[in-house]
């Protein structure tokens, strides 16, 4: 009986080995293949014209005659 417990032991043991192999998780961490941007140009743009429809008031306001 023991003999066979053993063989037993010795046929399966691989097999639930390679089994508790294949399923451990894996995690992969890479770097994207382009790089990121991030695009703000609108942002800055509504900026500057805030700033300059702002000068241009002031300059028409201080010189009505200017046109």
């Amino acid at each position: 009986m023991r003999a066979q417990h053993m063989i037993r032991a010795a046929i399966l043991l691989p097999g639930l080995l390679a089994i508790a192999a294949g399923c451990t998780p894996t995690v992969r961490v890479q770097a994207p293949t382009e790089p990121i941007t991030i695009n703000l140009n609108v942002k800055v743009e509504q900026e500057v014209r805030v700033r300059l429809e702002r000068e241009v008031e002031d300059l028409i306001a201080s010189n009505p005659d200017i046109f």
